[in-house]
């Protein structure tokens, strides 16, 4: 199956007015799955935008339309949040109909430029953070909130090495991918980390600090 063809027949019977509609995702990559889906970024003139998942060609497709205003939306949120999966679909599209190489150079440029530096109230937020779950997991006596606390806490190790680093921030699978392209080393010793998640935990925390308890003030 040829996906860019087959997107674009999607595009060209249910979206023919669009502005512009381009394919992102794995499926163009190397990443590539028999499992990956046609992810479609479509930009429309008239309300609603919507997300819709659907089935073509024998392709999961994920839908992601936007009107102008709904995409400038979910682009200045997610710099807010430093989670730039809207600016990393843009970035690695391939278009499908319409131009969309401006949206494009804007997803590439900022992904580049990175979110910049931690505020000073970020970077108390997240040593606050760190050094509250190691003091649950260091003193729980329950099993199965010792395994919760440890999941939560590997997890948050990895978000804070990003972070502090001034690197974008992501979940899933895009999260060892960042974690990766930070430091390959690190990125290992963090799956090995995954039962016993404290002592990387400290470190990072170190390296972003140190422990924040006492006199901390959030707003």
């Amino acid at each position: 199956m040829n996906p860019i063809d087959d997107a674009r027949a999607l595009i060209e019977e249910r979206y023919a007015d669009c502005v512009w509609a381009l394919l992102t995702g794995s499926v163009l990559g190397p990443a590539r799955t028999a499992g990956s889906d046609l992810d479609i970024v479509v930009l429309i003139d008239a309300e609603p935008g919507y997300r819709a998942s659907l089935r073509y060609r024998g392709w999961p497709v994920e839908l992601f339309v936007h009107t102008r205003e709904r995409l400038e939306g979910f682009m200045a949120s997610e710099l807010a949040a430093r989670k730039p999966s809207t600016h990393r679909m843009l970035a690695h599209g391939a278009a499908l109909r319409g131009d969309p190489s401006a949206w494009i150079t804007r997803g590439a440029e900022v992904l580049a430029a990175g979110p910049g530096p931690l505020s000073p109230a970020e970077s108390e937020r997240l040593r606050y953070g760190l050094t509250d779950l190691l003091d649950d997991y260091a003193h729980v006596v329950d099993p199965g909130e010792r395994t919760v606390i440890a999941a939560t806490l590997w997890t948050e190790t990895a978000q804070a090495a990003l972070l502090a680093a001034g690197r974008w921030m992501s979940g899933g699978k895009w999260l060892l991918r960042e974690l990766r392209d930070l430091d390959p080393a690190l990125a290992e010793r963090w799956l090995a980390a995954r039962d016993a998640p404290a002592a990387l935990a400290t470190e990072v925390l170190d390296r972003a600090g140190g422990p924040l308890f006492d006199g901390y003030r959030a707003m």
